[in-house]
């Protein structure tokens, strides 16, 4: 089968990818391969009564399917470049936050649009930051809730489906360089196309450096983020979630001088498991219907790890740290604050007698025995930090939950129109490196259609 463009993954940067050439370029014949369900049957089979735990399905429901890992998230897209990727670096800033607007209305088009944009600027809390040994990043916030993206995302592909062709359930196995064009493989069936997009997400970051080999595209060593997330009742944050909503916020450790930052905030949310790679790792979730919220918030501390010669495979660190955690507590282990600086493991009982009720089933154990001392260390300093700004995070009944990883591809090397050295191969999204958020992969998508159509 031929088309104009072929574009692999349905995340968020392969749908606004389609998207844009779909309402620009009609005539535009386009393809999306994906390895994961369309967005009706992405269903986690926990249901916390026969189904307790993760069961490492061979592929994801929350991290693959229409929507991407993006579509079970907290649907929060940040637009700034002040974090979320390197967008900027390659478009250029204007273009950059131009496009993260841009990607905002469609979503407000789509069902968005009764949703709240929140702003760190100019707020009282960004001087108590500061005077705390805090730095707070700069930002417009779309807060669209779990449940108002799926909505969103429901909404684009009703307008999509019968003008696009999805191939779900779809993995693309190779990707053939031609003369005049591409040839993708999935499933046995070889397709042809002209241009060829691709954006397969952090799960796809090992299906992506095989690519990068077998095509001999260069790439440099990424990072890799570390930590875990953690649990409060939502009344300690609630006058900063309920002004920002998503507060980033960095400190610099007085031991180590490493970065920690919080990230992903979910007020009134819940704490979720994730599958990457068939490694179960933690995550958080929250929902703009008030008869979802719960008494909790909980967000993630990660601190960032780079690496060089001689070792510079980032994600497996990542991977073998989150193995230990899996080989010691099944899944996700889940730790007291206080029992975490007693050095003691926590246990059921202590759990059940603290002040603060778990959203997340999880093994009680010792982070102790899984995290690196370094980063173990900088995690609660940062906590006795934001205690300073909002008492009662560092309480000895606040949770935390581990690991937290984010892997990050190898960065792709991409000219500034986000092509390979093969015209015509785009690779966009969280997928290339270059982009680690739902507004920056989105608006690489749009980047990327419009090169495409300018060409025809």
């Amino acid at each position: 089968m031929k088309y104009d463009v072929i574009i692999i993954g349905a995340g968020p940067g392969g749908i606004f990818s389609a998207y844009e050439m779909m309402i620009k370029k009609p005539e535009l014949k386009i393809a999306v391969f994906e390895a994961g369900h369309e967005l009706n049957r992405r269903k986690c089979p926990i249901d916390g009564d026969k189904v307790k735990s993760c069961i490492k399905c061979q592929t994801c429901a929350i991290m693959n399917g229409f929507g991407g890992a993006g579509a079970f998230s907290d649907g929060k897209y940040n637009i700034t470049n002040d974090f979320g990727g390197t967008l900027y670096e390659y478009i250029g800033k204007e273009e950059a936050i131009k496009l993260m607007n841009y990607v905002d209305d469609i979503n407000c088009s789509h069902g968005g649009s009764g949703t709240k944009m929140y702003s760190t600027a100019g707020t009282a809390f960004k001087k108590k930051c500061v005077q705390n040994k805090l730095i707070l990043l700069d930002a417009s916030v779309r807060h669209l809730g779990t449940d108002i993206n799926y909505i969103v995302l429901g909404n684009l592909f009703e307008e999509m489906k019968d003008k696009v062709d999805f191939f779900f359930d779809s993995p693309v196995s190779d990707i053939v360089v031609n003369e005049d064009g591409y040839k993708v493989v999935s499933k046995g069936q070889t397709y042809e196309s002209q241009y060829c997009v691709v954006s397969v997400g952090r799960s796809g970051s090992k299906w992506m450096e095989e690519v990068c080999r077998k095509l001999d595209i260069p790439t440099k060593s990424n990072r890799v983020d570390l930590g875990v997330r953690v649990e409060i009742p939502s009344v300690i944050f609630e006058d900063i979630t309920d002004e920002l909503y998503e507060s980033k916020i960095v400190y610099r450790t007085e031991k180590f001088e490493d970065r920690v930052r919080t990230f992903c905030m979910n007020p009134h949310g819940i704490v979720v498991n994730e599958n990457t790679n068939g490694i179960v790792t933690v995550n958080g979730h929250s929902f703009e219907d008030e008869a979802k919220k719960t008494d909790n918030t909980n967000f993630a501390l990660l601190v960032a790890k780079h690496f060089s010669e001689p070792f510079k495979d980032s994600n497996e660190y990542g991977e073998s740290i989150a193995r230990l955690s899996n080989m010691l507590g099944g899944g996700v282990i889940v730790q007291r604050f206080g029992d975490l600086e007693r050095g003691r493991r926590s246990n059921p009982s202590r759990i059940a007698e603290g002040t603060l009720v778990p959203t997340l089933k999880a093994t009680p154990g010792d982070l102790s025995l899984v995290l690196p001392k370094r980063i173990l260390d900088g995690i609660i300093e940062m906590l006795h930090a934001l205690d300073k700004i909002a008492p009662g995070v560092a309480n000895e009944d606040t949770l935390l939950y581990g690991v937290e990883v984010k892997f990050y591809n190898m960065e792709v090397e991409l000219s500034e129109k986000l092509e390979t050295k093969y015209p015509g191969l785009y690779v966009i999204g969280d997928g290339s490196g270059v982009t680690h958020s739902l507004s920056h992969a989105s608006a690489s998508g749009v980047f990327v259609a419009r090169q495409i159509i300018d060409k025809q």
